[in-house]
């Protein structure tokens, strides 16, 4: 029993394994200490870690990481988990329901395959696609409703889609789904978009995207799948509806900070506030990184940065408790 328990016992703990877990374990494993990464959705073949990569899993193409010119999301996914497995770090396909801070200090990960427990832990959970809460979303939500058009575009083909949302992920995703789209029509709330000015020109090039600005969507409408969208002009009032085929939400993230069972400093949104120089957050020895952080930017390139200065410094601050643990118990003798 002793020797099980000693197994469960690690100087990091990673949560999490997108592209900011998959860095934290594979810096973990090059400092050489004890660290396991948790991954809800992934599943060990033949004693590998598959279905690892987080956010990359849903992005075809990844074209603005520095190195590469062009990558499959999921080719970067398995090579940054094989990477990160050729350096020691465990890996283990686990989903985890709260993490415990006990009075010493101690982060107790509780998971569906037994507790782990470590000084440190690094969060890099990512976070879940928010919903626009109108009617008709989650009853035909997998039946024209989606969140992921590398997931579900081939889908819809020759369907005309509706894209709702102004960022990077709403303009980029709708141009992916001119694909299989016989037209997109991106629908944003705002008379402005918030994506990049290049991507704005690249869909405005596009003869299969169209724009529908200043408008919320009011309800999804359809049975047994979706056929239309109840709109509404934020500026004149004016209702409206458009006959498409699927909704393809992207209007933001929810990130998964709610874990730890004591207070940790977050922003309006849920994100946690680091310090940039550590990535740690307000509670010792618990650090933070990806898409779970306040920042101004969620990129793959931010999530690696962060994950490694996250990892070096959590790596720091296990050898110095330990050290200050020793000097403690040398003084009490």
């Amino acid at each position: 029993m002793a020797d099980r328990e000693a197994e469960r016992e690690y100087d990091i703990i990673i949560v999490g394994g997108g592209p900011a877990g998959l860095t934290a374990a594979l810096y973990a494993g090059r400092n050489k200490v004890r660290a396991v990464l948790l991954e809800a959705k992934g599943a060990v073949v033949e004693g590998a870690l598959m279905g690892a990569g987080g956010q990359l899993l849903n992005t075809e193409l990844i074209e603005d990481y520095p190195g590469v010119k062009s990558i499959l999301g999921s080719d970067l996914a398995q090579i940054m988990t094989d990477q990160a497995a050729q350096f020691g770090t465990e890996m283990i396909a686990a989903s985890v329901g709260r993490i415990r801070v006990e009075p010493d200090g101690t982060k107790v990960v509780e998971t569906d395959r037994g507790e782990l427990r470590a000084p440190a832990v690094i969060i890099t959970a990512g976070g879940n696609p928010r919903k626009l809460g109108v009617p008709g979303e989650a009853e035909l939500a997998g039946v024209g409703v989606s969140y992921c058009a590398v997931c579900d575009g081939a889908f819809f083909q020759g369907a005309h889609l509706a894209v709702v949302g102004g960022g990077d992920a709403a303009v980029e995703e709708g141009l992916f789904l001119t694909r299989y789209a016989s037209r997109v029509t991106i629908i944003h709330r705002r008379g402005e978009f918030r994506a990049q000015p290049i991507l704005i020109h690249e869909a405005r090039e596009n003869p299969k995207v169209d724009f529908i600005l200043d408008t919320v969507v009011e309800a999804i409408e359809g049975a047994p799948k979706v056929s239309r969208v109840r709109l509404r002009n934020v500026v004149t009032g004016e209702l409206s509806s458009l006959d498409v085929g699927g909704v393809f939400i992207f209007v933001g993230f929810l990130p998964n900070t709610g874990l730890v069972d004591t207070h940790v400093d977050h922003d309006a949104a849920g994100y946690y506030v680091t310090n940039p120089m550590t990535m740690e957050t307000s509670v010792p020895g618990i650090f933070a990184a990806g898409d779970v952080r306040s920042q101004l930017t969620r990129q793959v390139t931010t999530a690696v940065g962060d994950a490694t200065t996250a990892t070096i410094a959590a790596t720091k601050w296990v050898e110095e408790r330990a050290r200050r643990l020793r000097a403690g118990s040398a003084e009490a003798r």
